[in-house]
């Protein structure tokens, strides 16, 4: 039987485990928390961790900006960090015995902290709730293995064949088969499962695919997963990196995201029962989850490209979405439709990047599409041939102008909160202006 206490159940199967890492990922993805003797570690489980809610709105470099009066103007309060459910796991990498479980932050009241990103995509979730629809959701996270040391910029690590790009080359997934196989059997001790692993389109840059589940559980595990990929190339001698365009010259790095909507019956409700690519393909809510992730995009460019570099893979004409359209089985568009079986219809969202924060790129998301929905918007007709041969002037693609749409934004307002919005525009804005101020700070920052 097993007992209340998660950590004293791990301990009888990990019985060497040292210490333990009680940690959250902050809203530019660094891990934040503190390690724990093993025999001390118990009252996370009991009474939870203190830490600053602030540090949900650091920028990348860990300084806190004072957003909206948040950090050093209010004495910087600490919240409470609770375990989160299903996480605790080992740490295959670490040189002595180390377990691991993610904590999300919570009052004393044990009301959930408005600006942790995990929360803010919650209140997202609830609005499909309140609707009977069920939402499956499945990350792809592109990413580049470097040499060098942190800081500098470092060379893209190359197979033994090919030092130019071999999209899909099986060379390039053989020669790094050591690194990638530690990855999928370090996800699997996490359970996080992965699927496809591809060589991507620049030497050093790989993609491994994760399982579809329902939105929060999927996010958490991309979040572990980013986690599990840096420590695993720090330990055989690399560095991973979620840079959104790490190498001037080469491909950029995206986050993307598979999304389906189910009934109470567990039938795919954008499926139209058509031919693929027809007009009867998609349902009319499949439609209006386009419209809405339309109309939202521009106000939405600040969380899928959240600093300076974000903006390098903006380039028309290389398949990273500089208009918000949407096609089928088309890699120009922001909205794509993949083949496949009608039972696992699905939007594919394209425009983040991989420095993106997992859980407000989801939020956006499925505010746009859930705005779409109740509001019945047309998407108008899917794009055919290269739809990204020109940028929409309409689409802001700096990140003071990005972020002037997302701080005066009408549909993330709605889901997210203005206080959250103006908390996270205040921050970035803030760390804009350092950046500005540092000079070529670029790769030593976001890295």
């Amino acid at each position: 039987m097993s007992s209340q206490n998660p950590l004293a159940d791990y301990l009888k199967q990990y019985p060497y485990t040292k210490y333990l890492d009680a940690f959250y990922s902050d809203l530019c993805c660094v891990m934040r928390g503190k390690r724990y003797p093993v025999s001390q570690a118990g009252k996370i489980f009991e009474s939870g961790m203190n830490t600053p809610g602030s540090c949900f709105l650091l920028a990348v470099t860990g300084e806190s900006m004072d957003p909206e009066g948040m950090g050093f103007s209010d004495g910087d309060p600490d919240e409470i960090g609770i375990p989160v459910a299903g996480t605790l796991s080992p740490c295959p990498w670490a040189r002595v015995p180390t377990a691991q479980v993610m904590l999300s932050l919570q009052s004393l009241a044990g009301e959930p902290y408005f600006y942790e990103p995990r929360h803010v995509l919650n209140r997202v979730i609830d609005k499909f709730n309140e609707l009977g629809l069920r939402l499956v959701v499945a990350f792809e996270l592109e990413f580049y293995l470097l040499a060098g040391k942190s800081g500098e910029r470092g060379e893209p690590l190359t197979s033994e064949t090919a030092d130019a790009t071999q999209v899909y080359s099986m060379n390039d997934v053989e020669d790094f088969s050591v690194f990638l196989d530690e990855v999928a059997t370090t996800c699997a001790a996490q359970g996080i499962i992965t699927g496809a692993m591809s060589g991507e389109y620049a030497p050093g840059q790989f993609e491994i695919n994760l399982q579809h589940e329902e939105p929060l559980a999927a996010t958490d595990r991309c979040i572990l997963f980013r986690r599990v990929v840096q420590c695993v190339a720090r330990k055989q001698g690399y560095r991973a990196t979620f840079m959104a365009k790490p190498c001037p010259g080469n491909a950029g790095s995206g986050l993307h995201l598979h999304i389906s909507l189910l009934d109470e019956s567990g039938n795919n409700v954008f499926d139209g029962g058509g031919d693929y690519g027809s007009h009867e393909c998609a349902t009319d809510t499949l439609r209006h989850a386009i419209g809405g992730l339309k109309a939202g995009m521009a106000e939405s460019m600040a969380i899928f490209a959240p600093n300076v570099n974000s903006y390098h893979r903006f380039v028309p004409g290389i398949f990273v979405p500089v208009t918000p359209c949407w096609g089928y089985e088309n890699r120009s568009v922001a909205m794509r439709i993949p083949k496949g079986p009608a039972a696992a219809r699905r939007i594919e969202h394209r425009v983040a990047g991989a420095d993106a924060n997992p859980y407000l790129t989801l939020a956006a998301i499925l505010a746009g599409i859930h705005h779409g929905i109740t509001h019945q918007i047309d998407p108008g007709q899917p794009a055919i041939g290269n739809a990204g041969k020109q940028v929409d002037p309409d689409l802001p693609l700096d990140i003071a102008r990005a972020l002037k749409y997302c701080r005066e934004s009408e549909v993330l307002a709605h889901y997210f909160g203005q206080d959250y919005l103006d908390a996270y525009t205040s921050c970035k804005l803030r760390e804009y202006s350092a950046f500005v101020k540092s000079g070529d700070a670029e790769y030593k920052w976001y890295l």
